[in-house]
């Protein structure tokens, strides 16, 4: 029997081969001959850590939580504003590593319109999301960066625009570099200073 340290060292060799492998190919080419080729094993090797489909597909989008929720984020010059773009560029795929996490969260949501428990999973994820968004419009607004409007409307606004600029972005990253994508944003966040009180210069 191979010693714990080597066991738990091999499955951490296989997860990063999932990884990779749904953050190119997403869920549909995730496969256990798919793992195998991208660690340079067997599919045996696979099969012994993960024997079904199913649970190479569960540990992929437990990978995917995980790796979201332990990304490090920007740290904003102030609250209000700055902190609700800071938020958003957290989630634009600026660079190589947003971008396979945006390809492997876009490549789910078919799964999680297929699964009524992922579904459930990912919906309270978005959530979380918005009202993280809606903390900082509220921020915004008691700053008077931002107009009047339901904290929670606007940051659905915030969301679907975030997810609009990701698509774009992943279908077609020429037209979308990062330069591009942070001249959208700003431009998107300027748009809700419409209404927003006259401030001291």
């Amino acid at each position: 029997m191979p010693a714990k340290g080597d066991h738990d060292a091999r499955r951490r060799d296989v997860s990063e081969a999932v990884w990779r492998v749904v953050a190119t190919a997403g869920f549909t080419g995730l496969t256990m001959r798919a793992v195998a080729a991208e660690l340079g094993a067997s599919t045996g090797l696979v099969t012994h850590y993960f024997p079904s489909k199913a649970l190479l597909v569960r540990h992929a989008l437990d990978l995917a939580a995980e790796r979201t929720d332990e990304r490090p984020l920007r740290t904003p010059e102030a609250p209000g504003l700055a902190a609700l773009r800071a938020a958003v560029l957290d989630v634009a795929p600026v660079d190589g590593d947003a971008v396979a996490m945006n390809r492997v969260w876009v490549s789910s949501w078919d799964l999680a319109l297929a699964d009524a428990g992922f579904g459930a999973a990912q919906a309270a994820r978005y959530t979380r999301w918005r009202a993280k968004l809606a903390r900082h419009v509220a921020d915004a607004q008691e700053r008077g960066e931002i107009g009047a409007g339901d904290p929670a409307d606007l940051a659905a606004r915030v969301a679907a625009f975030t997810h609009g600029l990701v698509t774009q972005a992943l279908f077609d990253p020429e037209a979308f570099g990062a330069a591009r994508q942070e001249r959208l944003v700003d431009g998107f966040l300027d748009s809700l200073r419409a209404g927003a009180p006259a401030r001291d210069s």
